[in-house]
């Protein structure tokens, strides 16, 4: 008589031997994220904190210099009280509306630049895409300062810019750098759209074609399917690409500092958080400023992973 039990003896030891490997995996990939974590906890949760022991500490009375309160039970927020006052309706308030402005017109501008060449590298690079990837990535070699400077030179008022306009109608007698906000726009969109175009250009660049196909096999015209098919495609991508221009975009105080010569009518809140840090004797004020700009930023990153999340479910129904 043949033992049916028999097969199943033999299959038990297969399954009881897959769990120490199976344990052993998940050891190996936790020690292999163990750096990563130490590296956050270090250099993010760490100065965060240290920053919060400044913001919501005291300043030496003689030296004028910050004083940490590494316990929260010595936490003071009267200062940070008079802080959150000023943003509301004091000076602060309209220097937070024009880093706003400032921000949102760089990222429209990002989109308007950035997104028609992503979309040709992506659709129509072919055998010239290198050399345009190579074109975008050449400028970060050279640091942001320089570039600025370049900048500068530019758009002085003997510059290049005010030369090639004296031979047009609108005349080349403007002041581009006595602080004007467009000048920092400018900047801004100089300084930031390689990343936009980048980041974007991964996301376009994994799309299937075979959407766009079966639109234009199904009668769409090519305007209509980019506006039915790749663009609700790509807005995943688009809002990752406007993440890496916002977020430091809020911080931007090199770009005010030199393409305006430093005019109080354009600073940003980066800006404010500079003085307070290094030009002023209430740095407790400066390290509250980044406290808040990080909030703020936290909430929009939140908004953009729900975004992100709704329209991959959307997406995949």
């Amino acid at each position: 008589m043949v033992d049916l039990q028999e097969p199943l003896t033999r299959t038990q030891p297969a399954t009881t031997s897959a769990k120490p490997g199976k344990q052993l995996g998940r050891a190996f990939y936790s020690a292999l994220g163990a750096p990563g974590v130490f590296w956050m906890l270090a250099f993010v949760v760490l100065p965060l904190y240290a920053v919060a022991a400044v913001a919501f500490g005291t300043v030496d009375p003689i030296l004028r210099i910050p004083v940490a309160a590494w316990s929260p039970l010595q936490w003071s927020f009267s200062d940070f009280g008079a802080l959150l006052s000023s943003i509301v309706s004091g000076p602060l308030a309209n220097v937070l509306v024009r880093t706003g402005v400032y921000v949102l017109a760089g990222t429209i501008g990002c989109v308007l630049i950035g997104y028609p060449v992503a979309y040709y590298l992506a659709r129509y690079g072919g055998r010239f895409r290198n050399w345009i990837l190579a074109g975008l990535v050449l400028p970060f070699l050279i640091s942001y300062m320089l570039r600025m400077l370049a900048w500068v030179t530019l758009l002085q008022p003997d510059g290049y810019l005010n030369k090639i306009l004296s031979y047009t109608p609108i005349g080349g007698d403007h002041n581009w750098l006595g602080g004007s906000g467009f000048t920092v726009v400018l900047g801004l969109i100089y300084g930031y759209v390689p990343y936009f175009i980048l980041a974007l250009w991964a996301s376009l660049e994994r799309l299937d074609v075979r959407h766009v196909e079966a639109a234009r096999d199904l009668g769409a015209s090519p305007r209509m399917a980019f506006m039915r098919v790749t663009l609700p495609l790509s807005i995943p991508g688009l809002l990752a690409a406007t993440a890496i221009v916002v977020l430091p975009m809020c911080g931007d105080y090199y770009t005010n500092t030199f393409l305006t010569r430093g005019a109080t009518s354009t600073e940003m809140i980066g800006n404010q958080i500079e003085h307070f840090l290094l030009g002023s004797s209430e740095p407790q004020r400066g390290a509250g400023l980044v406290l808040i700009l990080m909030a703020v930023l936290l909430v929009f990153m939140a908004y953009y992973i729900r975004t992100v999340r709704m329209t991959e479910k959307e997406l995949t129904r």
